[in-house]
């Protein structure tokens, strides 16, 4: 077997690879790559756990990021343990014709209690005090403290809230990639595993907060019309030059970038060339992919805002805040990016719910049990229905109607207490006035050991730029998979499903 590392760069797509990434062009140029037909809904979790079983969302189960526990009454985001997902893992698959097979998985999700022997997630410590310290949990158990001796500490701060992908006093912008990337190479350099699950997210944030591509005054996106083949990285001595023939997917149209994220697609290339480099100076076969694209968004759509006009939302009252009250309302929305669970506690409103929900602009269209089917989603923990927004929309998980009685982790960096995704947690609080020096203010009394609250997150959702979920049809807006040249032949498009046969075709292939 090839020992093999799978780089994912989120937010990679076609149309972003170009000038700006030489050397992710350069091994795109050389290698063999293919498009993916992105997962349903095209999130993290889903995706990779399409592309880790081969299965979909009605084998696996996880139908987004989080969903709605029925029996707990409680909505779950974001959770760790691998058991939540069915299915045996490609590792698993290749254990059986190997026992030597190993697998580190460094920030995959789901990636707690799994059968992989090497692990590293972002998994904070919550003290009795109320506190929140931020660290990692790893396996074997002793990875953690030797690792954050030799790394130092994860900057957890640079991975997910306002200081990621922007360099601030707690970090440089792409410090959180740089640390997952540095932890791969000390993985393998101890252990050597024959598969390396790498998950890089620096690209994830600022496509969120500006958008991905420049917009013309009329408000489509620019350059969408005509396909333009470039020569990458010229004049540059060390990289040959790679003309790009207009099947592959860099020729296929392409909006013009965004100047704003330049500086990340250098900063990412720059990690990714790093790895490419020292990975295969050690004689492993290296793999890039990616999840989804992130497309332009500007129309937040509040779903649980209009059921509660409806009256199907419950919402009680503690100390002067609304809580959602999910077990008790008879219809809400569990928003997810561009996608939306809709859990009807009360089946009769399956009819009228879905018929709102069909004259609401921003949403595309509504799934019922046909629908769900037909994409792979029909599984227990889906919602009853499932909405699906427009291009250009998104959904948020706000159901307050008056910010002053929004609840207080609504502007705070909270992934596990919201009942939804929330990209406004990317953004600092342009009505605060001197934001930062609250900030700095509120991490003095965190040091001295005091309660504090950092709400400093928006509660404006017209901010976010860049949203993903919908199975996007651009070609050079999906996600993608590069491999060698000497890996396995890839048709030019591929399903989610079917990323698990590759990375097997190219980990067993004979060289």
């Amino acid at each position: 077997m090839n020992r093999t590392a799978v780089i994912n760069i989120v937010g990679l797509t076609g149309s972003l690879i170009g000038p700006a990434m030489p050397n992710i062009a350069h091994f795109a140029g050389r290698g063999k790559s293919a498009r993916i037909v992105p997962a349903f809904p095209a999130v993290t979790c889903t995706a990779q756990s399409n592309y880790l079983t081969g299965q979909n969302p009605a084998h696996h189960g996880i139908v987004g990021n989080g969903w709605y526990d029925r029996a707990l009454a409680e909505v779950q985001f974001w959770k760790q343990s691998n058991h939540l997902v069915a299915g045996p893992k490609i590792w698993e698959q290749m254990r059986r014709a190997d026992p030597k097979f190993t697998c580190a998985q460094l920030f995959w999700w789901f990636n707690m209690y799994s059968t992989a022997d090497y692990s590293i997630t972002p998994r904070p410590a919550y003290p009795a005090d109320g506190r929140k310290v931020f660290d990692i949990y790893a396996w074997p158990a002793n990875i953690r403290p030797e690792i954050k001796r030799d790394l130092g500490e994860f900057p957890f701060p640079a991975f997910w809230g306002p200081a990621a992908g922007v360099k601030t006093p707690q970090g440089a912008a792409d410090a959180a990639s740089r640390w997952i990337a540095e932890s791969a190479k000390w993985i393998e350099s101890r252990h050597s595993p024959t598969l390396s699950l790498i998950y890089l997210p620096h690209l994830d944030y600022n496509l969120q907060r500006h958008g991905p591509f420049i917009k013309t005054p009329t408000g489509s996106e620019s350059g969408r019309a005509a396909a333009r083949p470039y020569q990458i990285a010229p004049g540059r001595d060390d990289l040959p030059v790679v003309r790009v023939s207009p099947e592959g997917f860099m020729s296929q149209p392409c909006p013009e970038t965004n100047p704003a994220i330049l500086p990340d697609l250098a900063q990412i290339d720059a990690i990714a060339g790093d790895l490419i480099g020292w990975f295969q100076s050690r004689g492993v076969r290296v793999i890039l992919l990616s999840e989804y694209g992130i497309a332009p968004v500007d129309a937040p759509v509040h779903l649980n805002r209009l059921f509660r006009q409806k009256g199907w939302i419950a919402v009680r009252e503690e100390l002067g805040l609304e809580l959602l009250d999910c077990g008790a309302s008879r219809a809400f929305a569990v928003a997810d990016h561009q996608v939306a669970h809709i859990y009807l506690n009360d089946p009769s409103l399956a009819g009228p719910a879905r018929e709102l929900l069909q004259g609401q602009p921003g949403v595309e269209s509504v799934l019922g049990d046909a629908e769900k089917a037909a994409l792979g989603i029909n599984h227990p923990r889906a919602g009853d229905l499932i909405a699906v927004a427009a291009e250009g929309a998104w959904f948020t998980y706000y159901y307050w109607m008056d910010d002053a009685l929004a609840p207080d982790f609504a502007r705070c960096v909270d992934i596990h207490r919201k009942p939804g995704y929330d990209p406004a947690e990317l953004f600092l609080d342009p009505q605060l006035p001197l934001v930062k020096l609250k900030i700095l203010w509120r991490l003095a009394r965190k040091r001295l050991g005091f309660r504090m609250l950092m709400d400093v997150i928006p509660l404006d959702a017209s901010l976010v730029k860049g949203s993903h979920g919908r199975r996007v049809t651009a070609l050079g807006e999906q996600p993608v998979i590069i491999c060698e040249s000497s890996a396995a032949s890839m048709p030019e498009q591929i399903d989610s499903t079917g990323v698990a046969a590759v990375l097997t075709r190219a980990i067993r292939e004979v060289v």
